[in-house]
């Protein structure tokens, strides 16, 4: 009995010895005493439900696309319209006044002339004064009442030595310029029909804007009877 007994004091001395000392099999727990571990104090066992979420995958970067609408261009500015226009019309006489009218505008070369031969088929005009002497005397006349716009008929026929003062294609426009003169206080005018070919002048102007074609249009005031109008280029 007694030797039975020293038997299993002898095993349990075995077991606890080869429990202490011998090295544990892979995936045994861990025989150090919690004492011996790192920082024990900050282990903690937690559940399922108390894991962290995990960070969402960000989203991968756009890319264009061949089918993308391009940005809208810059429209290009609006080119300027500019247009001929032409002033008249003045007959041989009268042209190198309407020309002077057009001095402050400073045309350069966008000034050009037209000659037409237009049928005239009325005229403002004072009779025949019999001679060279009386109608140059009749001239002087005009002149100093601020009459300009004349000129002394010189060919033979019915109206030799007559002074012209004007020819219009229809008769309110010779009328209205038979009125201009009686306010400058000519008196012996007449307006009366008269069929003849006439040599005129049209003053073309190139490349005009809307600035220039106003100004042309205050100008074309100047000159009563004149007419101011689009022209091909």
């Amino acid at each position: 009995m007694r030797a039975l007994f020293l038997l299993l004091v002898l095993a349990n001395v075995g077991f606890f010895a080869w429990a202490r000392y011998v090295s544990p099999a892979d995936g045994a727990a861990d025989p150090l005493p919690l004492t011996r571990q790192i920082e024990p104090e900050k282990v903690k066992v937690v559940t399922p439900n108390e894991l962290p979420a995990s960070a969402p995958a960000p989203a991968p970067a756009k890319t264009p696309t061949a089918n993308a609408a391009p940005a809208a261009a810059t429209p290009a500015p609006t080119p300027v319209a500019l247009k001929c226009m032409e002033w008249g019309s003045f007959t041989i006489a009268d042209a190198p006044r309407a020309e002077k009218a057009l001095e402050p505008l400073a045309l350069g070369p966008r000034l050009a002339h037209r000659r037409t031969e237009e049928t005239a088929g009325w005229w403002v005009f004072i009779p025949p004064q019999g001679n060279r002497a009386a109608a140059v005397r009749k001239a002087a006349e005009l002149k100093a009442l601020g009459v300009d716009e004349y000129f002394i008929v010189q060919e033979a026929g019915p109206y030799r030595w007559s002074i012209s003062l004007g020819v219009f294609r229809n008769e309110d426009a010779a009328q209205a310029r038979l009125g201009t003169l009686r306010d400058q206080g000519v008196r012996s005018a007449k307006a009366a029909p008269r069929e003849l070919v006439v040599p005129k002048v049209w003053l073309q102007v190139k490349n005009v804007d809307a600035p220039l074609q106003a100004r042309l249009k205050d100008t074309a005031r100047t000159i009563e009877g004149s007419e101011l109008r689009e022209c091909a280029p």
